[in-house]
């Protein structure tokens, strides 16, 4: 893996933007789940107080953390290692910065639209068609400034974390677009079966063309470098690259096994969500094998150190993933918190560790002097692990008593009692996601903003 800096040093202005825009909305994004989650234990808490629902204040949570704290956070990354693998500097920094700026105002318009009622209803695609332009405007950003580094690299050979990136931030420009039916200005949607086709389609490819490719970008790049160590197999790497493309994109339809969908579209769904175990494993092999035998490197560097928690929390939601696809198992697990457990799992202790790790990977490096603060890095690590593990085991136990209840014909409401000291203790855990955001908040800023430059 050649990486050689630029002839001039770089300002990463855009990293440093795109690194302090996640940290931001994890604060804004973590403070909506913990009140969503309150609201789940007192529902009378916002009584009256319309912008404040139950029903509004989900979308913005689920909205914010893919777009606001985990894609920004990768990308953060991904602007400060494909120059440095190409050899080149980035395109623009301009444009990088008119990128980020360009988020944040989308991220406002996406918050203040969703608090008033603003919504097309779709899961993952709750967004008016306006704002849906802004998004996909911001990726094509993205992808230009991107593209344009490539065409100008000095490396001839391009390292995987460069194909990962590349192709998730033009797959997603694409993915989004059809998933929003952003050719529907007025509806946002087809009609009947195939809108609900179609939006599956989209809502697992946000992560599986989104958020896995970014991810697997950062870790193949920042692993090796904390080893010290070439990576594992090149080859291995392109292969995993390839079946994740053509495994992940047919799988959506599994969360429709139980409405009247073609028959054909069911079973390619469920045999693509158990050959996922193909691409996933290929990443995996491939970054434990890297890493074999040089565990303390990795535990030395608090970057890597979130990373490597993130690969191994991809594992779990990928085997959890392939179950769940199974008919008998999703008969119990469906429409419960079995796939909110699933979900947090995925998002926040897959995608969301790695893109803290990228964070305070590149952080130093951007900025010329240590991290802030090693200690409350190391903090806000164990945290967000123990609410992760912690979301897990809560919101699958309620899930599994929900899902078997429901099975066994009882009424959904007998069931909420038993739910209830559950819920607490989500909410609990959530108060921790939270404090630990706005650690990482404090602790990004005066990295790059107010460092004396010691090491603490």
């Amino acid at each position: 893996m050649t990486d050689e800096s630029p002839t001039m040093p770089p300002n990463y202005l855009t990293a440093k933007g795109f690194c302090l825009t996640s940290a931001f909305w994890m604060v804004v994004a973590t403070f909506m789940g913990l009140l969503g989650a309150t609201e789940l234990i007192a529902p009378d808490l916002t009584e009256n107080i319309g912008w404040l629902v139950f029903g509004r204040i989900r979308p913005i949570h689920v909205n914010l953390v893919l777009f606001g704290f985990v894609t920004p956070g990768l990308l953060g990354a991904a602007f400060y290692y494909v120059p440095r693998l190409l050899r080149t500097e980035l395109f623009s920094e301009k444009l990088g910065v008119i990128t980020v700026l360009a988020w944040n105002f989308t991220l406002i318009f996406v918050v203040v639209s969703l608090a008033m009622g603003y919504t097309q209803g779709r899961e993952y695609a709750e967004m008016i068609w306006p704002i849906d332009m802004l998004i996909v405007g911001a990726f094509s950003l993205v992808f230009v400034n991107m593209i344009m580094t490539v065409a100008r690299r000095k490396e001839p050979i391009l390292y995987v974390s460069v194909w990962y990136v590349c192709a998730g931030i033009v797959l997603t420009a694409v993915t989004f677009s059809l998933g929003n039916v952003i050719w529907k200005p007025n509806s946002g949607s087809l009609v009947g079966i195939p809108d609900a086709i179609l939006l599956w389609f989209y809502g697992h490819n946000v992560f599986g063309l989104l958020l896995t490719p970014l991810s697997a970008g950062v870790a193949y790049y920042v692993i090796p470098r904390a080893c010290r160590a070439p990576l594992y197999s090149h080859t291995l790497s392109l292969f995993g690259f390839w079946s994740l493309l053509v495994v992940y994109t047919h799988i959506g339809t599994h969360h429709l096994l139980q409405v009247p969908v073609p028959t054909w579209l069911k079973v390619i769904s469920i045999v693509d969500s158990i050959a996922m175990v193909i691409p996933v494993m290929a990443f995996l092999i491939n970054i434990w094998y890297t890493a074999k035998g040089k565990l303390g490197l990795i535990h030395a560097d608090i970057g890597a150190k979130f990373v490597f928690t993130g690969t191994i929390m991809y594992f779990f939601v990928s085997i959890q993933g392939s179950m769940m696809a199974l008919p008998n198992v999703q008969r119990v697990t469906h429409f419960n918190n079995w796939v909110v457990a699933h979900a947090h799992v995925g998002v926040l202790g897959f995608a969301g560790m790695i893109a803290l790790g990228g964070i305070y990977y590149i952080l130093p490096r951007i900025t010329g002097k240590p991290l802030y603060s090693r200690f409350l890095a190391d903090f806000q690590y164990w945290i967000i692990l123990i609410g992760v593990i912690g979301f897990t085991v809560v919101l699958t136990i309620v899930g599994l008593i929900q899902g078997n209840a429901w099975l066994n014909g009882e009424a959904v409401y007998r069931i909420l009692s038993e739910m209830h000291i559950y819920y607490i203790t989500r909410a609990s855990l959530g108060l921790m996601i939270f404090s630990s955001a706005v650690m990482g908040l404090y602790n990004i800023v005066r990295s790059i903003f107010f460092n004396p430059g010691e090491i603490s």
